[in-house]
């Protein structure tokens, strides 16, 4: 037979490996072709990952038929929705670093032709795109799809409606029995949850950036698209490795802003700032700083407005046109010469693209919902480094806003006060100690957004923090503030009544304290440390850069 394809199988160096091979049940045959990995992200463990075990296997369908050999691999993919309000949450983020660096060793010890990487939740999705970036191989990305949303009282919702209906419960408006009957319909499907949160939001900007076929980031999870979708991707992948087309030429610094573009342009989720970061890190690009992405937002609009920033799910964004329809759009903004894993450039792509089809989900570029961008990066004493905020989801009476403060050391503080009672209207929440150092794993301040919004109050408080958001919060929020507490950022000095100005058209965050009360108290200051169990969370805290910085691990 000829030459093997792979180069580490051939002559009698590559005797052993080829018996090890064998040994699993390949035939030389196989082994003569391209050898794929496929990096599967399944687990019946939770909704967005547990249809990869029949997605896969079209992927390796895909890869036969185009004359490839599969090999499948898995990899973690820890649930937020699970781990939220527990230890579990402050694992989430760094869990993003383990996956690419356990994908990485991977493929560099088994020295595979390709990759095709299978995820499809919140830091699954940026940590194989990391992976990818690292990696000079041919690689194409495929997730599982978004869930179809519950329907509650002939209104759409996702899952969140029972954080929701807890504080409806709390207030009286429900009783247990119609809590219960929230809690069955809640999740209906398979898929990743059915707003634009973290994970639609990084399967969006994967199909932005390139390693997507067109169109595969809003494909429902049980349409029969998916499965076409994941076969073609098997197909591609063996003719990216044929064709000696790898990763990093398509992870470039051009495919990585047109990503950041198409957030800010549907107001996605805040996360999805320091994962491109990381991303562009791995790529070996530097840093991306706030200051750069900040520019790019002020010269972005926003034309998509999906829930939580308004009515509309993700399978109405899917049914207006997606990924493809926004881009389309914005296509003066984009770098259209960026090479895509279709083999072509992202105009060409687009040239077969159709228009937005609902103008209520997706705009023309001449009639935004906002000329700013969804996303945006605001500067000030409190985070001179930089901090995000999320204008789509911010209600009109609070963009620009001076409130008292009421700072709690931990999210279960906050959380207990909302649901108590003991915070009152027209008051800015102050979270810290919750960074990727202080947290440490920099949690999710979703439960304390949520509360607000179930108690009536996220229409005139203000939520701050050295943590990050959840991409399905709505309201006035500020994350990824810059120094955090821990490393003595300027949040770890603010007290009970003092005034925070919050103003979003002028990206400013300010603590209204003269600098000699400010100086007075920074004598006083001793950093608090939280008790973790030994272990990786340990490992993290003394490793991980700054939220400014992607939170990455160097």
């Amino acid at each position: 037979m000829s030459t093997y394809y792979n180069e580490r199988l051939r002559g009698d160096k590559g005797a052993l490996k080829r018996a090890l091979y064998k040994a699993c049940g390949f035939s030389d045959e196989e082994l003569h072709k391209p050898l794929i990995a496929i990096a599967s992200s399944y687990t019946s463990a939770n909704p967005g990952h547990a249809n990869f075990d029949k997605i896969a296997q079209r992927v390796q369908d895909g890869i036969r038929t185009a004359g490839g050999t599969p090999f499948v691999f898995g990899c973690i993919a820890p649930c937020d929705g699970i781990a939220e309000g527990s230890i579990g949450m402050r694992y989430i983020l760094p869990s993003r670093d383990l996956i690419a660096s356990s994908i990485e060793c991977m493929v560099r010890s088994h020295g595979f032709d390709g990759l095709v990487l299978l995820g499809s939740c919140d830091k699954i999705v940026p940590g194989m795109l990391m992976a990818a970036a690292r990696l000079d191989i041919s690689a194409i990305f495929c997730n599982a799809g978004p869930m179809y949303p519950a329907v509650y009282n002939n209104r759409h919702w996702d899952g969140n409606i029972i954080t929701e209906a807890t504080g409806w419960k709390e207030r009286g408006l429900i009783d247990e029995a119609e809590f219960k009957k929230i809690e069955e319909l809640a999740e209906p499907c398979f898929g990743s949850c059915a707003m634009l949160g973290t994970a639609n939001t990084m399967c969006s900007a994967a199909e932005a950036m390139g390693m997507s076929l067109p169109g595969c980031a809003t494909i429902p999870a049980i349409d029969k698209e998916r499965m076409t979708w994941a076969y073609e991707s098997g197909k591609q992948i063996v003719k990216l490795a044929e064709a000696g087309i790898s990763a990093r030429d398509i992870i470039t610094r051009s495919s990585i802003l047109n990503a950041l573009r198409l957030v800010f342009a549907v107001g996605g989720s805040t996360n999805a700032v320091m994962h491109l970061q990381a991303i562009w890190a791995d790529r070996g690009l530097g840093e991306l700083t706030l200051k750069e992405i900040d520019e790019i937002g002020r010269h972005t609009p926003q034309i998509a407005s999906v829930y939580p920033a308004s009515e509309y799910d993700m399978v109405d964004y899917h049914l207006a046109g997606g990924v493809e329809a926004v881009m389309k759009e914005i296509a003066p903004l984009l770098d259209t010469a960026a090479l895509t894993v279709t083999g072509k450039s992202v105009a060409e792509n687009l040239e077969k693209a159709l228009p937005t089809r609902n103008e209520a989900v997706i705009r023309h570029l001449d009639n935004p919902f906002s000329e700013r961008a969804g996303l945006e990066v605001l500067t000030g004493n409190l985070s001179p480094l930089g901090c995000v905020a999320k204008p789509a989801a911010i209600p009109e009476n609070l963009m620009d806003v001076t409130l008292p403060a009421m700072v709690f050391e931990s999210e279960d503080e906050a959380v207990d006060a909302v649901w108590s009672g003991k915070v009152s209207r027209s008051t800015c929440l102050v979270l810290r100690y919750e960074g990727p150092k202080g947290g440490p794993g920099m949690p999710e301040m979703y439960r304390p957004m949520k509360a607000l919004e179930g108690m009536g109050l996220s229409s005139s408080c203000a939520l701050i923090t050295d943590g990050r958001f959840s991409g399905s919060n709505r309201g006035l929020f500020v994350g990824h503030i810059s120094p955090e507490a821990y490393e003595g950022g300027l949040i770890a000095l603010v007290e009970n009544g003092d005034l925070i100005h919050i103003d979003i058209s002028s990206a400013r965050l300010e603590l209204l304290v003269d600098d000699q009360t400010l100086e007075e108290r920074r004598k006083h200051f001793t950093r608090k440390e939280k008790e973790m169990p030994a272990g990786y969370l340990d490992i993290y805290r003394r490793i991980s850069l700054s939220a400014s910085q992607g939170a990455v691990v160097r």
